[in-house]
Parts: C-alpha cells; sequence; structure tokens
C-alpha cells in the first residue's frame, strides 16, 4: 500500500534537515568573521582557513565517503555523519583559539561529507516517479535557500547571543535527525563489498588541499614567495598521480569512464561554478557591509534575503518538470541567470552605494540557484546504477564544494588585490597590510590607530577600496558563470535523433556508432529507479 499524508515525507524531511545543517555551515560564518577576528585575534589568512577547512574537507573526502557509504549503507554512513557533524559543532564552540577552531571546522567537515554524499542515493530509496522528482525539488529548495539563510541565522545568532551560537545550534538538530533516521529512512540500495579506495581519497585530497593552501599563502606572503608556488606546483602533480591510481584499482573512488560522457560532465563542471559564483563573493560582501559601512551582522545577514527567497520559491516549484525535462537548458540558463546577477551587482556597486543595490543582482542570482540546484541532483544520478549512488552524488557534491573553497581563496586574492591598488594609488602607507585589514573585517581598528588629522582621509580610502575589492569579486564570479553556463549548454545538450536506417547499418540500435554517442541524461526519476529486490 503506498505510503500518504506526513509518513510519506518524513525521509525527505530527515534529509533535507540534514543538507540544511551541514550547507548552512558553509556560510553561516560569514557574517561573523569579524567577531571571530576581534574575540580570536586571528589574521585574514587564518580567516579564510575558518570558511576554507570545512569547505575543502567537505569537498575532498565526499567522494570517498560516498564510497564508503555504497559499501556500509547510506543510511548508517547519514547517521555515522550527524553524530560527528553534531560533535565536531560543540568543539567548534568552545575553541579557545583560531587553530582550534579550523582543526574542530575541518572534524565537522569530515561528517558533512558522509552527510552529503548519502543524500541522492536516499531520496532515490524512499521516492520513485514522480514523487522522486517532487523530492528532488523540495530538496534543491532547502539546498539553494540554506547557502543564502546562512548568513541571515549567522547574524541573528551572532548579534543576539555569540558567534560561538552559530555552532552550537547545530547539536539539538542533529539529534532530532538522527531521532528521524531511525524512524523514517528505508535504505533499498545493495551495498557493495569492494574495497576501499584509500589512495584515491588520500591523492585527491592531498591535490584540493595544495590547490587552496597556495592561493590562500600566496595572498599571505605574496605570488613571488617560493613556497606558495611549491603547493600549487604539487596540486596537479597529486592529481595526475590520483588519476593514475583510479585507472588501476579494481574499485576506484570515481571511474573516470565517467567523464567520457559529456553531459556528466557538464554536471560536475555546473556545480564547481555555481557555488563559487553564487555564494563565495558574499564573505567579502560582508566585511564591506560590517566593517566599512557599519552594518550590524544581522543587517548584513538580511541583504542576502531577496536571493534566499528567490531561490526557495524557484527551486519549490520546478520539481515536477524535473522528471523527463531537459536538465541541460535548465542548469545551463541557471548558471545564466547567476551571472549575469554578479555582473549587475558588479555595476550597480559604486563609490557611495550601499546593501539596496544588491537586491536587483541578488534576486536574479537566486533564480539561477533555484534553476539549478535541484536539476544537478537529478541529472548526476541518472548517470549511474542505483548500487553506485554514492559516486554520482558524491562526484557532484564534491564539486559543489570544490568550487566554494577555491572560490574563497581566490575572491580572497582578488579582493586584497584590489583594494592594495586603491588604496596604493589614494597615498596610504603600507597599503598591502591595510589591504589585509580590511579583507580581515579590520577596517576599524586600521582606522584607530591613524592619527586623527588622517582619519577623513583614510576612512574614504578605505571605503574606496572595500567597494573595489567587492566589484572584482562580482565580476570574476559573474564571467566565470557566464562562460560555465554556456559550456553547459553546449556539453549537456541532447543528441539529434538519426534518421531511420536500414536493417544492419552503422546507425542500428546496438551497433558500436549508435551505442557509443553521448546524450542528455534522463532524469533520475526513471534511470535511478531502484531495481525490484
Amino acid at each position: 500500500m503506498e505510503t500518504t499524508g506526513l509518513k510519506k515525507w518524513l525521509p525527505l524531511v530527515t534529509v533535507c534537515l540534514g543538507t540544511f545543517m551541514l550547507l548552512i555551515d558553509v556560510t553561516i560564518v560569514n557574517v561573523a568573521l569579524p567577531d571571530i577576528a576581534g574575540d580570536l585575534k586571528t589574521s585574514f589568512g587564518s580567516l579564510q582557513w575558518v570558511v576554507d577547512a570545512y569547505a575543502l574537507s567537505l569537498a575532498a573526502l565526499v567522494l570517498g565517503t560516498g564510497s564508503i557509504a555504497d559499501k556500509v549503507g547510506h543510511r548508517r554512513a547519514y547517521v555515522a555523519g550527524l553524530a560527528l557533524f553534531a560533535a565536531a559543532s560543540m568543539v567548534c564552540g568552545v575553541s579557545p583559539n583560531v587553530g582550534a577552531l579550523i582543526a574542530a571546522r575541518t572534524v565537522q567537515g569530515v561528517g558533512a561529507a558522509a552527510m552529503f554524499a548519502t543524500t541522492f542515493a536516499l531520496l532515490n530509496s524512499n521516492y520513485s516517479g514522480r514523487d522522486r522528482g517532487t523530492a528532488y525539488g523540495l530538496w534543491g529548495a532547502v539546498s539553494g535557500a540554506s547557502a543564502a539563510v546562512g548568513p541571515i541565522l549567522g547574524g541573528v545568532l551572532t548579534e543576539g547571543a555569540s558567534w560561538r551560537w552559530i555552532f552550537f545550534v547545530n547539536v539539538p538538530a542533529s539529534v532530532l535527525a538522527i531521532v528521524l533516521c531511525v524512524v523514517a529512512l528505508k535504505d533499498a540500495s545493495a551495498t557493495v563489498t569492494s574495497r576501499v579506495d584509500v589512495a584515491g581519497m588520500a591523492l585527491f585530497t592531498a591535490s584540493a588541499a595544495s590547490l587552496t593552501y597556495g592561493l590562500i599563502r600566496s595572498n599571505e606572503d605574496g605570488w613571488a614567495e617560493v613556497g606558495s608556488w611549491a603547493w600549487l606546483v604539487a596540486a596537479p602533480v597529486f592529481l595526475l598521480a590520483f588519476v593514475l591510481v583510479e585507472t588501476r584499482v579494481a574499485a576506484p573512488m570515481l571511474d573516470l569512464g565517467l567523464l567520457r560522457n559529456r553531459s556528466f560532465v557538464g554536471v560536475l563542471l555546473a556545480g564547481l561554478v555555481l557555488t563559487l559564483a553564487a555564494f563565495t563573493s558574499f564573505t567579502y560582501v560582508s566585511i564591506w557591509l560590517q566593517s566599512v559601512l557599519g552594518l550590524s551582522p544581522i543587517q548584513a545577514g538580511l541583504t542576502g534575503l531577496p536571493l534566499s527567497i528567490a531561490a526557495f520559491a524557484v527551486s519549490a516549484g520546478i520539481g515536477r518538470f524535473l522528471h523527463g525535462g531537459r536538465t541541460g537548458l535548465i542548469i545551463g540558463g541557471g548558471l545564466l541567470l547567476i551571472g549575469a546577477g554578479g555582473l549587475a551587482n558588479a555595476a550597480l556597486v559604486h563609490g557611495s552605494a550601499s546593501w539596496p543595490e544588491l537586491i536587483p543582482g541578488f534576486v536574479l542570482v537566486g533564480f539561477g540557484v533555484g534553476l539549478a540546484t535541484p536539476t544537478l541532483g537529478s541529472a548526476a544520478m541518472s548517470a549511474v546504477p542505483v548500487e553506485r549512488g554514492g559516486m554520482a552524488a558524491g562526484a557532484v557534491n564534491t564539486a559543489r564544494q570544490l568550487g566554494f573553497a577555491l572560490g574563497i581563496a581566490t575572491l580572497g586574492t582578488v579582493f586584497a588585490a584590489r583594494a592594495t591598488h586603491v588604496l596604493s594609488g589614494r597615498g596610504v602607507p603600507s597599503s598591502g597590510a591595510v589591504a589585509k585589514a580590511l579583507s580581515g573585517g579590520q577596517a576599524r581598528a586600521v582606522l584607530g590607530r591613524a592619527p586623527v588629522s588622517r582619519r577623513g582621509a583614510l576612512d574614504s580610502a578605505l571605503h574606496a577600496a572595500a567597494v573595489g575589492g567587492v566589484q572584482w569579486a562580482f565580476v570574476i564570479s559573474g564571467i566565470a558563470a557566464l562562460l560555465a553556463g554556456v559550456a553547459v549548454l553546449v556539453l549537456m545538450r541532447p543528441a539529434r535523433e538519426a534518421a531511420p536506417a536500414a536493417p544492419g547499418s552503422p546507425s542500428e540500435p546496438g551497433s558500436p556508432s549508435a551505442a557509443g554517442s553521448p546524450s542528455e541524461p534522463e532524469t533520475a526519476s526513471a534511470a535511478s529507479e531502484p531495481a525490484p529486490a
């Protein structure tokens, strides 16, 4: 008998609760960064790591934990991830210094990786047909809105209590999610008995970490520093080693054969750029709004509300179109809207601008996020059998979180470089050091140390430098999204239907040329349907 009513949607609520927590924690710290910097007396580089330690461990390990989940069971892995996430959140909240906070954020990302890698597989195990399309749409609404809601909730908790409560709040929510897992979730997928690809996990993690660390260190120490380049060079070396290992092991963490499918490549590219272009710039927008314009954490967080509302509304309404829809067109169109929103923000933010100028661009970005986010899940899951659902989910989620980690590091470099250029042009002494302080949310401290006679000119210079940095962050984000949108439309275009061929011709179904041609993936509703027991 078909389950109806509230009980039918409890599995979706359970998965969405975990997704909401883990994605909120990517961005919830944004508006708390100035308070964290003041309380823990930390530098700009350390602030970047407070954000990136979580995003990077999540990105680097979600593939590996997806493989483990295929082996031990998706529900069991999800519950274990929730428990680890809750414990690490408690440690984050009581951290006495920035080193302990970064370490706890890293462990928190490990738990989040186990949760994120299993979401699509759990949805597939609990829903089918049009219900699955609806579930993906509602999950996408939560996913798309949560990253944007993060700064709002972070602002409320930081201003109303303390920045430490942005972590403490995860504990009761995780306990509730674990209870719901036991009560509501079923795991219909067969587990995989092959060995876990430990070498692949280690090499991919080393590659992603080396690239991110190199970008952050080059911003701290300068691009002329040999140590920074050593890490940047090490990243592709580790990546090459990862590829070599994956082609030789019996049970790879990522089946590289999937990359021969142009549609799957398009999904991965979209996931990488979507998070980078839509959300990473808000870290530096928040610094501008709080440390330069003087907005409170709540006010700074609320500037992202138009994005959240637009993303949630579009994602919630698109689920019914995912059953047999043109996924490439939806994802590519979403990225184009995100790009247009980023460039709109770059054009509207100027020397005397404040938060209202961000609304039109954020609405466009929200529409794009709402279109692309739920569609990524259905397109990715369609590429593999249900028993490899952890691999597909892990691949697309790795791309998304890696995009965020690299975006924080890259846009941080862009923000600081542009701010340094503006400050130097205005004759500010030690412009590089002042730009780093500005990037770390310490503009007020810089003004407080300046002679009274120079504070007016310095305040004007800091405003111009912050606006310049934010503008260039939006420009880079917007261009990246536009280029990715065009690429996705090309990669995920449906294959042309061949004209009827004579029997025995090369285009006859089942021949090599027909079987090998790439095509638009089916939606998850059809392709990822669990096989009957």
